[in-house]
């Protein structure tokens, strides 16, 4: 946050982007240790949909790696800005050490488009939502040239919600199968929405479904060695989500602020 408005903030009383983002990672952290887990073992991947690049080069000052998108356009133009940044950065800092890393990673979390596919290859480090094997095979065509396989996530339904996406639970196994054959793709886990509720402890079932089906496939070896990341939670109930298991959290508003209904408006009739 530039100083200025840093300074405006503090002066009414409002939290910095800073103190926002350390009061997330402290919530992560007590949620894991509610339930005996380490809060190393959860990542934070930070929503950048409604973020300012400023606000996404200060939590790169700050130490943070993992952003996502769930807009094609919006990652390609906030990755080759970030991207600007850190060269520049590299170049100025050179020789020196700093704290900032050296690198993001960008994870793609919203639906995709088979003939998008190839705007975002180069870019993302994960795909969250893959929902059908005819994603997963254009995916695999335009990966065929990559030195490395792209790592995807099953987005599977198990909130029943006809408005979400994913693949419905009876057939995630089978289509991990599938997955698991294409030599360009490597499947690492689950992803799963629940509910935007009042009550956040309400999501607890969907997300305790989605875990005993990563458990499921886990213990069967049907996605391979690499299947270890479960993607659950969002800022209305990313600490029910790790109290049943996730160790992947999708965190935006909580960390940025509600964004104002221009920002809500211009991203609803956006191109995904």
């Amino acid at each position: 946050m530039p100083i200025a408005q840093q300074e405006r903030a503090e002066m009414k009383g409002e939290k910095t982007l800073k103190q926002r983002y350390k009061a997330v990672k402290d919530r992560i952290a007590a949620a894991a240790k509610r339930c005996g887990r380490s809060p190393d073992g959860i990542l934070l991947s930070v929503v950048t949909k409604f973020a300012s690049i400023d606000q996404i080069r200060e939590l790169i000052e700050l130490g943070h790696v993992d952003f996502c998108e769930n807009r094609v356009q919006n990652l390609i133009q906030r990755a080759a800005q970030i991207e600007e940044f850190l060269a520049r950065h590299r170049q100025l800092t050179s020789g020196r050490k700093v704290n900032i890393p050296e690198q993001v990673r960008w994870h793609m979390i919203g639906g995709l488009q088979r003939n998008k596919v190839r705007k975002v290859i180069n870019i993302v480090r994960l795909i969250h939502s893959v929902d059908s094997l005819r994603l997963a095979e254009e995916i695999q065509q335009a990966a065929a040239k990559l030195d490395e396989p792209i790592e995807v996530l099953l987005q599977v339904n198990t909130s029943g919600e006809k408005t979400k996406s994913g693949v419905a639970p009876a057939a995630a196994m089978h289509l991990l199968e599938q997955i698991d054959t294409m030599m360009s793709l490597c499947p690492r886990g689950l992803m799963c929405m629940a509910p935007l509720e009042e009550d956040p402890q309400n999501a607890g079932p969907v997300f305790e479904r989605c875990h005993e089906l990563f458990d499921e496939i886990k213990k069967s070896g049907c996605a391979g060695e690499h299947f270890d990341i479960l993607s659950m939670g969002m800022s209305n109930d990313f600490e029910v989500a790790i109290e049943h298991g996730s160790n992947l959290v999708r965190v935006g508003t909580a960390i940025f602020g509600t964004p104002d209904p221009s920002q809500q408006e211009e991203s609803d009739t956006a191109d995904s």
